[in-house]
């Protein structure tokens, strides 16, 4: 630990890169404990649209911020903030490293950097002033304006949901300026960051993708989908909004056939990808691993050889 600050290990990269299992190995070789950073996997019931890690997977490495939620509750980026701070405490003074894994970009830069949440749940002064706008500019305007503040986000809020838009951009606003936070933002004085973001080749990581769409729908993503409907989860919840669901819900309604509902998702499944490997290019102190450069061995030794100078 360097300047009694609490290392934090994150390892993060694309949907579908390989995340889930070389964490798990990493915590064995670090005892460490993992901590998601994913925006789908708080939520229960939600486990193989969101390529939840099963307890199999987890090879008795304790998970945490998984199964958070219910998918009607409000979950913000300051909540996870918050949550996955105690988390980290906890893990801290059991005398163990923490690894943060998951590719939702705002949570990641909740814990990276100083972000101050406190005023998000009452600035009624911003979000009259944003209803105005709205109101001025219209609907796309303001969804464009959210996707430069929180990707993530937009990918996960329809336009016309306008009340959600709002909520998020005031949420965005209020932490910093997130369009230009990699030279606003100041990193959080508790932790030492310790970025590793994994890639692959292009073309094989939109294959990878593809392929577990496919492995989702052989899993049984629809009857997911029904089963949250039917235990009367609405549609227009925020949980229902990601990729994967808010699809399958359109096929279930008829609007769109099996095959459109499955390409769709695979299709806005590598957009989301690519928004992904653009918000980690800012973390200008992150350490780039190619997954396809060299054996999974060797990839894990280097990563723990970036990692150890640190703790």
């Amino acid at each position: 630990m360097k300047n009694n600050k609490i290392p934090l290990i994150i390892l993060t990269g694309p949907t579908a890169v390989g995340k889930t299992e070389l964490s798990i190995q990493l915590a064995k070789s670090l005892n460490a404990e993992i901590i998601s950073a994913d925006s789908m996997q708080i939520y229960k019931y939600m486990d193989i649209g969101s390529a939840k890690v099963t307890c199999d997977e987890m090879n008795n490495i304790p998970h945490y911020m998984i199964d958070e939620v219910y998918p009607d509750t409000p979950f913000s980026v300051s909540e996870f903030q918050r949550r996955a701070s105690n988390y980290i405490d906890l893990i801290n003074k059991k005398g163990k490293n923490v690894i943060i894994t998951g590719g939702t970009g705002l949570y990641l830069s909740s814990l990276i950097y100083n972000m101050d949440f406190a005023k998000s749940d009452s600035d009624s002064k911003l979000r009259q002033e944003l209803e105005e706008e709205l109101k001025l500019k219209g609907p796309e305007f303001m969804h464009e304006k959210l996707e430069k503040l929180d990707p993530d986000a937009a990918e996960r809020i329809h336009p016309n949901n306008t009340k959600r838009v709002i909520r998020a951009i005031e949420v965005c606003m209020n932490g910093e300026k997130m369009s230009d936070f990699s030279s606003d933002l100041k990193y959080n004085e508790k932790y030492e960051p310790i970025i590793i973001v994994l890639n692959r080749n292009r073309e094989h990581l939109y294959q990878r993708i593809n392929k577990r769409v496919d492995i989702m729908i052989e899993k049984g993503l629809v009857d997911e989908v029904k089963n949250l409907l039917d235990r009367g989860y609405s549609p227009d919840l925020t949980s229902m909004q990601g990729i994967g669901y808010k699809e399958i819900i359109k096929y279930l309604k008829g609007e769109y056939s099996f095959d459109e509902a499955i390409e769709i998702i695979k299709r806005d499944s590598r957009r989301y990808a690519k928004r992904q490997i653009t918000w980690f290019k800012r973390y200008k102190e992150a350490t780039w691993f190619d997954v396809e450069s060299m054996p999974m061995d060797e990839l894990k030794k280097s990563i723990l050889s970036c990692v150890e100078q640190y703790i």
